[in-house]
C-alpha cells in the first residue's frame, strides 16, 4: 500500500501545472508543504483559492497541491508522511486514531455536507432501496458512512442494501445514469443536471444527517511537532483563500473552470457555490465545531466504524489554528 500511495502522489504532482496552483511560492520556509485534496471539481474555486490566488505565497510557504481521488488514500498518505496535510472528510481520521495513527484535525473548511442519495425518479421512498445497490467511494470513506447513517435515520438496516465502491462523485453519478447501480451518494452539484436523466436527490444530508461536517484539514503528527510555524502559515493561507472565495464569486467560478476543466455554461459550479453561501457552509476561520465532532464520534459507533467513542482531545488540535489567527492579526 505504501508503494501504491507514493506512486499515486508522484503521479498526481506530475499532473499539476504550476500555473494552475498559483505559481511558485516565496522561500521564507525552505521546505515545501505537501497538501492533499480530492480531485478538482465544481467546488475547486473555493477549495483551491488559497493556492490559485497566491495566499500561501503571501504567508511565505511553498505549498504543493496533490489531487487524489479518495479520502481513504489521502488519510493513509498523510499518516505515512507522504503528505503533510489533507483536506477531506474527518471520519477516517477518527477511525485511524482509534488504531494508533498519529494524525490530527486542526480546522474545518466546509461545515455542511452538500451531498445526498440520488436515485432514478421511479424510486420515491428510502425503504424502496432495500435489496438494491448504492454507489459509494470505498468502505469507511464519507459516502459509505453517510449512506449507512442515512439508512439508519430512516430505520432501514444498513445491511439490507448492497454497496458498490465506484470512486469519485462523477464515477458514481455516471454509474447511476447507466443503471449500473440503483442509487448513489453524490454531491448536490449534480442536482441542476439530474432531471434530464430522470434522476433526483431522494434525501439530502441536511435532512438525514445535518451534523455531518464535509471537509476538515488534518495534519500528520510529526509535521505538527516539527513544523509548527509552517503549520500556522499553511492554515493562515487557507483562511485568506476561503475569505476571498466567499466574497468573489466571479473569480471563484473562473478558477473552477480552469482547475476542473468545466465549461462556462455548466450550471454546477454556480449552483454549489450559491448553496454553500446560502447554508453559510464555508468555515473561513477553520473552526473545530465540537458539537459536530461529538455527534460524529457517536455516529461512527452506531454504523460500526468505531468500537467505542474516541477521546476527541487526542484527535482535535486547536493550537495551530490559534497561531494562524494570530499571524493574520499581526499582518494587518
Amino acid at each position: 500500500m505504501g508503494r501504491k500511495i507514493t506512486h499515486l502522489i508522484a503521479l498526481s504532482i506530475a499532473l499539476i501545472l504550476a500555473a494552475a496552483i498559483g505559481g511558485q511560492a516565496c522561500a521564507q520556509s525552505s521546505k515545501p508543504w505537501r497538501h492533499g485534496l480530492i480531485m478538482p471539481k465544481s467546488d475547486a474555486g473555493i477549495l483551491l483559492m488559497a493556492a490559485q490566488h497566491g495566499f500561501f505565497k503571501k504567508m511565505g510557504l511553498d505549498v504543493q497541491i496533490v489531487p487524489i481521488q479518495d479520502d481513504q488514500i489521502l488519510t493513509k498518505a498523510t499518516i505515512a508522511g507522504d503528505l503533510d496535510s489533507f483536506e477531506g472528510g474527518p471520519s477516517g481520521v477518527l477511525i485511524a486514531n482509534s488504531r494508533g495513527a498519529d494524525i490530527k484535525v486542526v480546522g474545518c473548511s466546509w461545515l455542511i455536507v452538500p451531498h445526498g442519495i440520488f436515485v432514478h425518479d421511479n424510486i420515491t421512498a428510502m425503504d424502496q432501496l432495500k435489496g438494491k445497490t448504492i454507489a459509494i467511494s470505498s468502505p469507511g470513506a464519507f459516502p459509505d458512512i453517510f449512506a449507512k447513517g442515512a439508512l439508519a435515520h430512516f430505520n432501514i438496516p444498513p445491511d439490507s442494501v448492497k454497496y458498490a465502491s465506484l470512486g469519485g462523485d462523477l464515477d458514481r453519478y455516471k454509474a447511476l445514469v447507466a443503471h449500473v447501480v440503483d442509487a448513489a451518494v453524490v454531491s448536490g452539484e449534480y442536482a441542476p443536471i439530474a432531471a434530464k436523466e430522470h434522476i433526483k436527490m431522494l434525501v439530502s444530508a441536511q435532512q438525514a444527517l445535518p451534523q455531518f461536517v464535509r471537509m476538515c484539514i488534518s495534519v500528520n503528527g510529526k509535521t505538527l511537532a516539527t513544523r509548527p510555524e509552517d503549520t500556522a502559515k499553511f492554515l493562515a493561507g487557507e483562511m485568506l483563500g476561503l475569505r476571498y472565495a466567499v466574497t468573489h464569486k466571479d473569480e471563484a467560478m473562473k478558477a473552477t473552470q480552469q482547475l476542473a476543466g468545466i465549461k462556462p455554461d455548466d450550471p454546477r459550479p454556480s449552483y454549489i457555490y450559491d448553496l454553500a453561501m446560502k447554508q453559510h457552509a464555508i468555515g473561513t476561520d477553520l473552526p473545530i465545531p465540537m458539537d459536530k465532532f461529538e455527534w460524529l464520534n457517536n455516529e461512527l459507533v452506531t454504523v460500526g466504524s468505531l468500537a467505542k467513542p474516541m477521546d476527541l482531545s487526542k484527535v482535535l488540535d486547536p493550537t495551530p489554528r490559534e497561531a494562524a489567527l494570530k499571524l493574520l492579526a499581526q499582518s494587518h
